[in-house]
């Protein structure tokens, strides 16, 4: 148990664990918005394509 507690120290007084921590939330939040933007315009593009499908003869 002495170990752990000694290993979490040590990961909170390094400069590497918050950067990592910093670089981890950035890439997530980088992640999400790419998610949401591209699910937008694929929804955009298919109601484009239905529209422009609806007024070709069949």
């Amino acid at each position: 148990m002495c170990d752990v507690l000694k290993k979490v120290r040590f990961f909170l007084a390094s400069e590497d664990g918050p950067t990592a921590t910093e670089y981890a939330v950035m890439l997530a939040l980088i992640a999400g918005v790419a998610v949401a933007v591209v699910g937008s315009v694929g929804s955009t593009a298919e109601n484009i394509f239905a529209n422009i499908g609806a007024y070709l003869p069949s």
